[in-house]
């Protein structure tokens, strides 16, 4: 997982360095800062049109699904947040496959808790039937 992580820093930073040196050729003037809140801005606002977008059309059919994207994201951020929290003190190895095992845990509950709504709906839809027949 360290060698990921190191892979996508080198990334961030190779795109980092590619703006500051676009920024400063045309003479914007913009400090790491500046360009820290425009660039991340700008993503923001991105991700977050999409998502809305996203969103809108699937909450047509069904708020679980927003639910799951959205516990499924933040708990991505806190099993990635542990793992790296686990490098920094020393107190664990930071793993992919924790936090691959984490998130199939999730996955796994989830699909336990989708089975049960599914029983309760199908039970449901059964009795109805049965007092529309009489």
């Amino acid at each position: 997982m360290t060698e990921i992580i190191k892979i996508l820093m080198e990334m961030v930073n190779n795109i980092h360095d590619v703006l500051q040196a676009v920024t400063g050729k045309l003479n914007w003037g913009f400090n790491d800062k500046q360009l820290h809140f425009i660039i991340i801005g700008v993503i923001g606002i991105i991700i977050f049109a999409i998502t809305h977008a996203l969103f809108k059309w699937i909450a047509k059919y069904s708020i679980t699904v927003i639910s799951f994207i959205y516990t499924f994201t933040v708990l991505l951020v806190i099993v990635f947040g542990i793992e790296i929290g686990q490098k920094i003190t020393k107190r664990g190895n930071m793993e992919f496959a924790d936090v691959v095992a984490g998130v199939l845990g999730f996955i796994y509950i989830f699909i336990i808790y989708v089975i049960i709504r599914l029983i309760i709906y199908i039970v449901k839809q059964i009795i109805k039937n049965k007092k529309l027949e009489k």
